[in-house]
């Protein structure tokens, strides 16, 4: 591994940096998340069209900058110090990389560039409240967490040749102002259930709901009888749920259907892993960007407050306390690093021990960050409490970090009496 960042990958986080210290500050921050969208369109429309973040990871041929997610971590450690409320993460993380595994030529061709250039924004709906579980960072996401073909989760029927979907989705990451919504849902019945994914424009009921960190948007998504568009090619998934419809008097394709079925359902399974662990990646480094920003403002802050006569950061305690964030935030940033490199490079699957590093850290330093600010870091007035939000809303989301360690531990094996994985 060269831990070494080339010239183009500085470039990107100097230049972001820049933008965000002109257009991104608490107060910008605080606006923006009051407004419609949840985020300022017209931040949004310099990270895509002067600076390319959407398309970063995604390749040439359809419109992006052909870089890895490496760059697309680093952008993100950026965001993360400035807590910019975008639809980065659900359009170019979660969405984007399943379009590119699972779409057709045609589908390819038609989003993937609109997503690259920020016109196209999309959100990945996932039933109930499994994301983590789903994007496979605290359980084994082959099991029934989209429904199973059981009463609940998203299901997927066909009828005359069109697509519908039923269900809810409680926990989708911008899907309120999203042009375009990927939703995984149960085909087949009880018997045959596999997971396709569906491409959704119009029709879904969506409310936005009330998150304890503003900065990053939630809506629930009803699904009542909506026309869907199959992701991937329908010729052969068609054919085989009409087949299923008609029902097949001697049975005899059965067994080749039931193949099918759970080759489609762990080819789900698979692409929402591999989301999942260079989501984790990006999450990772955005988490250490807001630790780090948070641990500069408190630096700062006790360098100026006095008690006693003089500034309490003198005070032997105080540098013990600052010293073990610093720790923690290096620790974090080092795991993050490692997972984007390992991610990209098609390395073993770490992203969600870096997240659970990560999310600590932030965690500790926005906990310690309010009480070293006294009285005024519990305000509305003052940043500190919206990285404390984000810390919870963070673990409330995508953790908490014994969950993602324990899931971590139970794959490798460490604790089952088998051969440990190295």
């Amino acid at each position: 591994m060269d831990a070494t960042f080339t010239a183009e990958q500085d470039e990107i986080r100097r230049t972001l940096r820049e933008l965000l210290l002109k257009r991104c500050g608490p107060e910008e921050v605080r606006a923006a998340v009051r407004t419609t969208d949840g985020h300022d369109p017209g931040l949004w429309e310099s990270l895509a069209q002067q600076l390319g973040l959407p398309g970063l990871a995604l390749p040439e041929a359809y419109g992006g900058v052909g870089c890895s997610v490496t760059e697309l971590a680093l952008a993100a450690e950026e965001l993360g110090r400035a807590l910019a409320p975008s639809p980065l993460l659900a359009t170019a993380v979660l969405s984007a990389p399943v379009v590119l595994a699972l779409g057709s030529e045609s589908q390819r061709a038609a989003l993937l560039p609109r997503i690259a250039s920020g016109e196209l924004t999309a959100a990945l709906a996932v039933s109930g409240a499994a994301l983590t579980t789903a994007l496979g960072l605290t359980g084994d996401n082959r099991g029934d967490w989209a429904g199973g073909g059981r009463a609940g989760g998203v299901q997927a029927r066909r009828a005359d040749g069109v697509w519908r979907l039923y269900g809810q989705a409680d926990q989708v990451l911008d899907g309120h102002s999203a042009d375009l919504l990927i939703v995984p849902a149960h085909t087949g019945g009880f018997a045959r259930s596999r997971t396709l994914f569906f491409l959704v424009r119009e029709g879904a009921t969506r409310v936005r709901q009330t998150s304890l960190d503003e900065t990053r948007s939630q809506c629930r998504i009803q699904l009542r009888d909506v026309q869907a568009e199959l992701l991937g090619d329908d010729g052969e998934v068609g054919g085989e749920v009409g087949s299923e419809v008609r029902g097949d008097a001697d049975g005899s394709d059965a067994g080749e259907r039931a193949g099918a079925s759970a080759r489609g359902a762990a080819d789900a399974a698979a692409v929402l892993s591999a989301v999942g662990d260079s989501a984790a990646a990006v999450l990772a480094a955005e988490a250490v960007g807001a630790a780090d920003r948070v641990l500069e403002r408190t630096v700062e802050y006790v360098r100026q407050r006095e008690q006693f006569g003089r500034p309490i950061g003198s005070f032997q305690a105080v540098k013990h306390r600052l010293a073990d964030l610093y720790v923690g935030v290096q620790a974090a940033r080092s795991a993050a690093y490692y997972a984007a490199w390992a991610t990209a490079e098609g390395q073993e699957r770490v992203g969600g021990l870096a997240l659970a590093q990560a999310l600590e850290a932030l965690r500790v330093t926005a906990s310690e960050a309010v009480q070293l600010h006294g009285g005024i870091g519990f305000t509305w007035e003052h940043e500190a409490h919206l990285y404390f939000k984000r810390a919870a809303g963070d673990e409330l989301l995508f953790g908490p970090a014994h969950r993602l360690r324990a899931y971590a531990a139970e794959e490798a094996r460490l604790f089952g009496g088998g051969e440990v994985a190295v």
